[in-house]
């Protein structure tokens, strides 16, 4: 099984891991805010030096591609396209949404197998990057960025089946959707304190280094789903 070095910097945590054999061998995790440009470096030294100790060489870098935190995203894949590109080893993106919906699934064996799993990633007011997937990971509603509304999932919520909602985009959408749950007939479930991290990324990692399937140093950008739109900084001494 590959030697992989994980990174993952889509949201306010910051988290890089060491994996191999199926297990996580070395991990860093920082849930304490937006610094990811500071923690970073150290974190992957950590890694590396690791790896050193252990005689081992490490066969790809997996980074986290999105959608999420554009700044987060950018200093992730610079990141790892830097180590990629000193090791000489292939680099693999893995879906932010797609690594959320595996923790869940693979959290705890009460899960019902039939249920429906949607991440959901704060994008700010009322908007998520979200989807909808099932225990094969085949997507029911596409990656997408979502205003949520009275509409929302609600034919998935019509499924009848149990509908999994997690992320930092999920406690200020828990009315909405409890309501929209209602008016379907559906199952909604909260499920709380689901942040994507690097030792989450293992099984996803490892299937696409399986498959073959890296990605182009030079070209490879995040999955922002949406288009970045600056905002000018309010002048303190304007008048409210």
């Amino acid at each position: 099984m590959p030697v992989i070095i994980n990174i993952e910097t889509s949201t306010k945590v910051c988290s890089a891991a060491v994996t191999a054999e199926g297990m996580v061998l070395r991990h860093y995790e920082n849930f304490e805010g937006r610094n990811h440009a500071a923690l970073l470096s150290d974190y992957l030294k950590g890694c590396l030096d690791f790896l050193a100790e252990k005689e081992l060489k490490p066969d790809a870098v997996a980074v986290s591609m999105g959608p999420g935190s554009y700044t987060g995203l950018r200093i992730g894949l610079s990141e790892a396209k830097g180590l990629c590109y000193a090791l000489d080893i292939p680099l693999i993106g893995v879906s932010t949404l797609e690594l959320m919906a595996t923790r869940v699934m693979f959290s705890t064996d009460t899960v019902d197998p039939e249920s429906i799993l949607v991440p959901m990633i704060d994008a700010r007011r009322m908007e998520v990057y979200t989807a909808a997937y099932d225990f094969a990971l085949t997507p029911l509603l596409e990656p997408q960025p979502l205003i949520l509304d009275a509409d929302s999932y609600r034919d998935i919520l019509a499924t009848g089946r149990p509908v999994l909602f997690f992320g930092d985009g999920m406690p200020k959408a828990k009315e909405l959707l409890a309501a929209n749950a209602a008016a379907a007939g559906g199952d909604a479930v909260f499920v709380d304190d689901v942040d994507p991290l690097a030792v989450d990324m293992l099984p996803l990692a490892e299937r696409e280094y399986a498959r073959r399937n890296f990605l182009d140093l030079a070209y490879s950008v995040p999955a922002y789903l949406k288009a970045f739109q600056a905002t000018k900084p309010r002048n303190p001494l304007a008048r409210c």
